[in-house]
């Protein structure tokens, strides 16, 4: 998009995107980012109460690009959810403004609305390390850990309907079930399992198939019809996805944190830009004209 258009949308008077979200950032200064409260690389949250991870740096950069459209700062304000309803509650009922690194499913999809993704996952399963062959096949009579209503849980009962899916709120709460030996594995998002064997030092474990049962893009969803917000979001995503692949040295620092070699996803650096090459393949391409170049201000 030329700087001239994305001039003329930082530029556009509050009351011109005086709906929804950004109507409420502009009052209040703050963005309300629902979710989980240790789903790394997601979000992790520190014994101090800190929130960080992928999550919140979207959010962040989301939060930037408000504070160009409303002409005045506007901070992130984590407000954590215990289980996947109230996730889509809080946003359905205002009570926050988006959630990051959600999976797509037509059934969400009828309740909120989904931005451009900020990267591919998938679900595999984690269980100890030659328990599976990897195939859903092996998964009949076996006693499989899945998050309440989520992608897993759906897929799970299509893949192997002969498998017996036990529900959890979390997918942190799964993965002690596995270790306590109350399933035999668990089916859920890769980077969170993988983040969570990170984290928390498990061995003895395994994630398979190689490949996913099923590969899918993680987005941020926000409320219905609030286009003026989802707008300035897909912006946001789409900036910060271009200045990891222009090797913009600040972005490549801050997604390499979370999903990059040595983090808890440990994702290496050509398959993220590779997933980011494959988002941004269906929106035109950013680039900042020289100020030189710029048309002149109207007077």
């Amino acid at each position: 998009m030329a700087t001239g258009t994305l001039a003329l949308l930082a530029a556009m008077p509050a009351a011109a995107l005086a709906e929804g979200t950004v109507q409420r950032a502009a009052r209040t200064g703050q963005l309300v980012l629902s979710g989980f409260a240790n789903v790394p690389p997601l979000m992790v949250v520190g014994p101090q109460g800190q929130p960080s991870g992928y999550g919140l740096l979207v959010a962040d950069r989301i939060a930037a690009e408000l504070s160009q459209a409303v002409a005045k700062p506007v901070t992130v304000r984590f407000a954590p959810i215990a289980d996947p309803a109230s996730l889509v509650g809080s946003i359905t009922k205002g009570q926050a403004d988006l959630a990051c690194g959600v999976p797509f499913s037509w059934e969400l999809d009828m309740q909120v609305d989904f931005s451009l993704p900020i990267g591919l996952s998938g679900l595999r399963l984690l269980a100890p390390a030659g328990r599976f062959d990897g195939s859903a096949a092996a998964l009949a009579g076996r006693k499989i850990a899945v998050v309440r209503q989520s992608l897993a849980q759906t897929e799970l009962k299509g893949m192997q309907p002969k498998a017996t899916a036990v529900p959890f709120d979390n997918l942190p709460a799964a993965v002690a079930a596995l270790k306590a030996g109350g399933v035999d594995g668990v089916v859920g998002d890769t980077l969170v399992l993988a983040g969570l064997m990170r984290q928390q030092g498990l061995q003895g474990l395994a994630l398979t198939p190689e490949f996913p049962y099923e590969a899918y893009a993680v987005s941020c969803v926000l409320a219905e019809n609030d286009s003026a917000f989802r707008n300035l979001v897909n912006l946001a995503i789409a900036r910060m996805l271009l200045g990891y692949l222009d090797g913009q040295p600040d972005t490549v620092a801050a997604v390499n944190r979370w999903l990059g070699p040595g983090s808890a996803a440990g994702l290496p650096e050509a398959t993220i830009r590779a997933s980011f090459e494959a988002v941004l393949l269906g929106v035109e391409t950013i680039r900042p004209i020289p100020a030189d170049q710029a048309a002149p201000t109207a007077r």
